[in-house]
């Protein structure tokens, strides 16, 4: 039972980091909470599948194009509805919501239920870790979500376009005095945060079927994850993604997996009394201090 709890507890950290990493992005540069980030998730789920059953094309290029047409969605939600609305914090929710859930809605309404709609896994098999048995694809999850997290690092502090991204998040008034474009870059959070979650799909479906409601659960362990580690904060993404998966599997084990995410609300409500801002973010504390 210990073993099982370590090995798979850490897998689902590291699903939980990969589920928050678009959402993490995207606020921490352009400021706009994404609640249209979990019927992402599922939209490049389903265009994965559609791109393979109905139009025969083989699942790498489906996937690939699932992922452009993820992001492409996102800059255009941006360009046309939140760039109308950005600062206006209670709008960006409301937009985004509505967009979600038409989304979800949308597929449900078109019949898209049933256990017929899965994903290829990337490789069949299983490997023996510690005593347990992994999958394949598990193994594939921690491959992409760590190798996504750390390039999302260098990305932000050692490229040209990442050092505009975090000048844009710490101090938009001096990066657009510098003649960096505030809505440019935030679009493309916006493109880039939808596509990592297309990433996320298409790495993490294949574990079982597709379903509409998942994309409800996408967005509270993503904005779990984030709250809880920081909204902006890689580091705090990583870090709280196995604060709560670990916590899942405690659960899981004693309780049942019904009551998982229930971990994830009860996560956001305590930090929320705790420390507002997050165990890694300095939001909170520095409109304190002014």
């Amino acid at each position: 039972m210990l073993e099982v709890t370590i090995v798979y507890g850490f897998i689902n950290s590291v699903i939980l980091a990969l589920i928050a990493l678009g959402f993490s992005l995207t606020f921490g540069i352009s400021g706009v909470a994404n609640f249209a980030y979990g019927s992402m998730y599922i939209l490049s789920g389903y265009a994965v599948w559609i791109l393979m059953h109905k139009a025969g094309i083989p699942f790498v290029a489906a996937a690939l194009i699932a992922v452009v047409l993820t992001a492409a969605l996102g800059s255009l939600l941006y360009r046309f509805v939140l760039l109308r609305v950005r600062g206006m914090e209670i709008s960006e929710v409301i937009v985004t919501f509505g967009t979600g859930l038409a989304i979800i809605e949308l597929f449900r309404y078109l019949g898209f239920t049933g256990f017929e709609y899965t994903l290829p896994v990337f490789t069949d098999g299983t490997v023996l870790i510690g005593g347990v048995y992994v999958d394949h694809q598990r193994l594939w999850i921690v491959v992409i979500g760590v190798a996504l997290a750390v390039g999302l690092y260098f990305f932000t502090h050692y490229t040209k376009l990442g050092l505009a991204f975090r000048g844009i998040a710490q101090d938009e008034r001096t990066a657009l005095s510098l003649g960096i474009n505030s809505d440019r870059i935030a679009e493309l959070s916006v493109a880039m945060g939808a596509g990592l979650a297309a990433v996320a799909a298409i790495t993490i479906l294949p574990r079982g079927t597709i379903s509409v409601n998942d994309g409800y659960d996408v967005l509270i362990n993503a904005m779990a994850v984030c709250i809880v580690g920081g909204l902006g904060s890689t580091v705090g993404v990583v870090a709280a993604a196995f604060l709560i998966g670990y916590a899942q599997m405690i659960t899981d084990a004693f309780s049942g997996p019904h009551w998982k995410m229930i971990v994830s609300l009860v996560a956001i409500l305590v930090i929320l009394v705790i420390k507002p801002s997050g165990l890694f973010g300095k939001q909170k504390e520095l409109e304190e201090r002014i």
